[in-house]
C-alpha cells in the first residue's frame, strides 16, 4: 500500500461509486442545461447567471475528479473477523481516564471518519492506539492537549 492509497470500507466504496455515477450523468446534464440557459441570456461579461453556472460546473468537475481519484486509489478494507479484538468495523466502547466519560466509536476507513457521528478513521491516532487491543486493555493517545488515557470496556 502506498501513501496515496485510500482505505475504504466496502459500504463507503459503493456509496462513493453511486455518487460518482449520479454526478457524471444526471448532475452533469443539469449543470450543462443551466449553463446553456445562462448563455442564452446575452452579454456574458455581465451575466451573473452565467458566472454562477460556470462556478457550479467547476465545483462539479472538481468533485468528479476527486471521486475518480479516491475510487481508483482505494483499497477496500475487509471487516474484521468476529472476536473481541479491535479492528476495522469494530464498535469500541471506551472509558476516558481523566473524567470517566464513556465513549463509543466505530473504526472505519480513511475517508469515513466522523468523530461527532461516532466513527474514527483507521488512520487516526485514537484508532491506531486501539487496533489489536481487547476489552479491559488500557492505552494512551497523544492529543493537542496532552496524553489522554482510555480503557476499552467492550468490543463488538
Amino acid at each position: 500500500m502506498t501513501d496515496t492509497t485510500v482505505r475504504l470500507t466496502k459500504e463507503k466504496f459503493d456509496e462513493l461509486s453511486e455518487e460518482l455515477q449520479s454526478l457524471k450523468t444526471a448532475r452533469r446534464k443539469e449543470v450543462a442545461e443551466n449553463l446553456e440557459y445562462a448563455k442564452s441570456l446575452g452579454d456574458l461579461s455581465e451575466n451573473a447567471e452565467y458566472h454562477e453556472a460556470r462556478a457550479a460546473q467547476a465545483q462539479l468537475e472538481d468533485r468528479i475528479a476527486k471521486l475518480d481519484y479516491l475510487l481508483k486509489s482505494a483499497c477496500i478494507l475487509e471487516k474484521r473477523a468476529q472476536g473481541d479484538t479491535v479492528g476495522i468495523g469494530s464498535q469500541v466502547f471506551l472509558k476516558r481516564g481523566k473524567d470517566g466519560k464513556e465513549l463509543s466509536y466505530r473504526i472505519v476507513g480513511s475517508e469515513e471518519g466522523d468523530v461527532a457521528g461516532g466513527s474514527v478513521s483507521l488512520d487516526s491516532p485514537l484508532a491506531q492506539a486501539m487496533v489489536g487491543k481487547k476489552a479491559g486493555d488500557a492505552f494512551s493517545v497523544k492529543t493537542p492537549t496532552g496524553e489522554s488515557e482510555y480503557e476499552i470496556i467492550s468490543v463488538e
